[in-house]
């Protein structure tokens, strides 16, 4: 796990933590600074200052963190390395509303230069909730801390989500601007620092056996799946003023898909693959009202029974969620692309809680082959199946193949195979990371690349704001419509069944 090139060292820099209380600062950020660390990818001239509103000093934040740090990291801990490094955490009580916290915070940070020898260089991340995102940045701004000069560097990270709607989104990023220029803000998308979701442009334009087809000629529909197995937890305050389409479709997995449909970009400079993934998500189709009620689902589920025989409440029956709940715990939609390459290729887009697994992964089903010089063959099965190719973000990352194959004997039979890569087999698994760690690590290098930018945020929500609208006019009469531990409502199967397909079977869970 160590990197041996000091060149890739990230520059120096003071990364700046409002809300360095919270859970994401101790369960995600501080865990991927110190694997940063640990790959010698931080500066010997970095510090960290956290800000939140609980009373404490540094020395009590630092014991803190050493308390808690192991648990998050695991197997991976590396005693003396933190124990080296944590002197370089310094925290600053504050509220976030008041404008002398961020006069205070400018002196503090003065003081931090000072002693870990940093240049000015300043990384602000925003682990709040979203109301918090506009008042901190103006604040920053009014205290003279987003001004960049003499070579120094200023950066703002926020954390999804990025507004409600199409209309607090563009509200979100008007208020950003009045501080910040464009190139400072880094929206983040964690899934988009997954391993798997960078490798998708690898695989694509790093093969000549595949970029070739990779369009309508060969390409039947493509699923996109992120399936989680917990229910809504102790998220029911943002969950029931979110639900899923906020949550993850206008997020997550319109990014991806982006990732999966874009063109091949003449460089892998920020912007350019940025460009190259704009000009996809505005070219989907956008949806009337008709085509809200036909493409798209939504469901909540009921209770159930998990795979060891432990029952699980309804989603309504969770703690802080109301009795008549319309809130969505799922989500399965069809979208078409209008564009050469993706002409009359369906993607099928499904995310949903209380699944029989956390699963997340990217299908491609190549078209049929003709079947006409296997009709002995045929006659002992049904069919033979179309290729897949299968890309897996999680839980195991990596990439398969599903081909057909003849089956040794002297019987003609064919039967499907699969060629797989699994990331843990060919590299070290301790460098595969959260996706965190590439995307502050990026940030602190200037690389915007996995980060999104004001119009890919707007042209999400204009794709899902009618959506948003047709469900608040009609809201759900059937809710809860899915069983815990289910694949979701019968309407998400009737959605793909109707165009000839089916959702793939993850392996190991049923329908």
């Amino acid at each position: 796990m160590q990197q041996t090139d000091p060149s890739l060292a990230a520059p120096p820099a003071v990364i700046v933590i409002f809300g360095a209380a919270g859970d994401l600062t101790k369960r995600k950020l501080i865990p991927a600074l110190f694997n940063l660390a640990s790959q010698q990818l931080l500066s010997e001239h970095i510090a960290m200052v956290g800000i939140d509103r609980v009373e404490m000093d540094s020395v009590a934040y630092r014991q803190t963190l050493s308390e808690e740090i192991a648990s998050f990291v695991g197997t991976g801990f590396d005693q003396a390395l933190w124990e080296a490094n944590i002197g370089k955490a310094y925290y600053m009580p504050g509220d976030f509303r008041d404008a002398q916290s961020y006069a205070r915070l400018k002196t503090f940070l003065d003081e931090v230069d000072r002693e870990q020898g940093t240049p000015g260089n300043y990384l602000f991340y925003l682990a709040t909730p979203p109301s918090f995102f506009g008042v901190i940045a103006t604040e920053l701004g009014k205290a003279g801390l987003a001004q960049e000069s003499e070579g120094r560097w200023r950066r703002l990270i926020i954390e999804k989500p990025f507004g409600r709607d199409l209309e607090s989104a563009r509200a979100l990023n008007t208020t950003l601007h009045e501080s910040f220029a464009e190139h400072q803000i880094y929206r983040i998308d964690h899934y988009l620092g997954k391993e798997t979701v960078q490798n998708i442009m690898a695989y694509r334009f790093g093969n000549g056996t595949v970029e070739p087809i990779w369009n309508h000629r060969y390409i039947d529909h493509v699923q996109i799946t992120v399936a989680e197995s917990l229910g809504v937890g102790d998220r029911a305050s943002y969950y029931e003023e979110a639900g899923a389409l906020r949550d993850m479709i206008a997020n997550h997995l319109l990014a991806v898909l982006s990732v999966v449909a874009m063109e091949p970009p003449n460089s892998f400079e920020a912007d350019v693959i940025r460009d190259e993934q704009i000009k996809v998500l505005k070219a989907i189709q956008p949806f009337d009202a008709e085509q809200v009620l036909s493409d798209t689902v939504r469901g909540q589920y009921g209770e159930g029974v998990l795979g060891n025989g432990d029952h699980v409440h309804a989603y309504r029956d969770e703690p802080d969620i109301a009795d008549d709940s319309a809130t969505e715990t799922y989500v399965a939609m069809k979208l078409m692309i209008d564009s050469w390459r993706w002409a009359g290729v369906p993607f099928y887009l499904r995310t949903g809680k209380r699944m029989p697994g956390r699963y997340s992964e990217i299908v491609i089903q190549y078209r049929h082959a003709p079947n006409m010089m296997f009709r002995g063959a045929l006659e002992r099965r049904r069919d033979i199946g179309p290729n897949q190719l299968i890309l897996r973000i999680q839980p195991n990352e990596g990439i398969s193949m599903e081909f057909n194959a003849k089956v040794p004997g002297t019987a003609f039979n064919v039967s499907r195979v699969c060629m797989d890569f699994d990331y843990d087999d060919y590299f070290d698994e301790s460098t595969i990371a959260s996706g965190y760690e590439t995307l502050i690590y990026d940030c602190l290098c200037g690389d915007a690349t996995l980060f999104k930018r004001a119009d890919n945020i707007e042209v999400c929500w204009e794709l899902v704001q009618p959506v948003l609208d047709v469900w608040h006019a009609l809201p759900p009469r059937s809710f809860p419509n899915y069983p815990a531990c289910s694949w979701g409502p019968e309407e998400a199967d009737e959605l793909l069944a109707r165009d000839g397909h089916h959702w793939r079977v993850v392996p190991g869970c049923s329908r």
